[in-house]
């Protein structure tokens, strides 16, 4: 029997399938979850302007942070404080609003996120203690200083511009909070793509002993990352706090869950080497498209965990087993 080649003048048609599938599987999946829940819940409003609006302003918050988290994960590190650091910074920044004013609780809010990733960055770097171990501490110590700053209270956000600017806006009818995903998306994949602090985190999540034999200052980078994400995590509390005009130790608990399941969804390993910020922005979208759907099916909350958390398995058991045999 004859062979059937597939190459058209050099082309490799069955080959660039399987790559392309490989690839953008993420792209896919998010397709396939969205139609999904258009068909199911046609009747209840799933794809209806203001709901698919709404989707976007959940997950806008998540995705900034997943844009930081993976430069983290790409370096090999990880960032377990993002959602307590977040919760902080709301915090942080509200009473400096109060007392200070707008320019004063901005850089009160960034400066929360600089301190933290600082201090996270020198435990692991000079200490040696592993991220997991460090940012999983710090978590704790972030909600606690919080819940004591804030005597465990609500903080209100009584300046308009910074509700506006931060989350609650609408500038040319369109959320602030999809301009700040959109902005986070571009900055980020610039960074991890074309730059030479992009090239070298990747480098050093891909092995980092290489990296250092070859000249890479591998505890910079590590700082780097790890301050870039507190920083991230901060603004995302500052977008918390915008949006809900209040700073509360509440926001953001939990968001390190879901934050590095959007980034591995996206394409990133945990184990560092490979990362795609578009890819992280949209498994942020995707975990929003599950959680609305999901509540729209009036599951009980108790269904929705289990629900939600099968099916980020499964996307993510796909997704990693068709990059494996790349």
């Amino acid at each position: 029997m004859a062979h059937t080649d597939t190459r058209q003048g050099g082309f490799d048609l069955v080959s660039w399938f399987k790559s392309s599938w490989r690839q953008n599987i993420i792209y896919f999946g998010f397709v396939a979850v969205f139609v999904f829940f258009a068909i199911t819940l046609h009747d209840r409003g799933f794809t209806d302007p203001l709901n698919l609006l709404n989707i976007f302003r959940q997950s806008a918050i998540i995705a900034v942070m997943a844009v930081a988290m993976t430069l983290v994960l790409s370096s090999g590190e990880i960032d377990l404080s993002v959602g307590a650091v977040a919760g902080l910074a709301s915090v942080t920044t509200a009473l400096a609003i109060a007392s200070g004013g707008l320019v004063m609780g901005v850089a009160v809010g960034l400066l929360t996120g600089v301190a933290v990733g600082v201090i996270n960055g020198f435990l692991s770097t000079k200490l040696a203690i592993p991220t997991f171990l460090t940012t999983l501490a710090m978590m704790g110590i972030a909600t606690g200083a919080a819940m004591w700053i804030s005597d465990t209270r609500a903080v209100p956000v009584l300046n308009q511009s910074f509700a506006g600017f931060f989350g609650g806006g609408t500038p040319f009818g369109i959320p602030s909070l999809l301009l700040w995903m959109i902005f986070a998306g571009i900055l980020g994949h610039v960074t991890l793509r074309h730059t030479r602090f992009g090239r070298q985190v990747l480098s050093v999540g891909g092995n980092a002993v290489a990296s250092r034999y070859s000249g890479v200052n591998t505890a910079r980078i590590k700082m780097g990352v790890l301050v870039i994400s507190s920083t991230t995590a901060a603004l995302a509390g500052m977008l918390y706090a915008g949006r809900l005009q209040s700073g509360r130790f509440q926001l953001g608990e939990g968001d390190e869950l879901s934050v590095i399941a959007a980034a591995v969804l996206g394409g990133t390993s945990l184990f560092g080497g490979r990362g795609t910020v578009i890819g992280s922005i949209v498994g942020a979208l995707m975990i929003g498209v599950i959680n609305n759907g999901l509540i729209l099916m009036s599951l009980e909350y108790s269904q929705q965990l289990i629900a939600r958390g099968a099916i980020i398995i499964l996307a993510v058991a796909i997704s990693q087993a068709g990059r494996k045999q790349d």
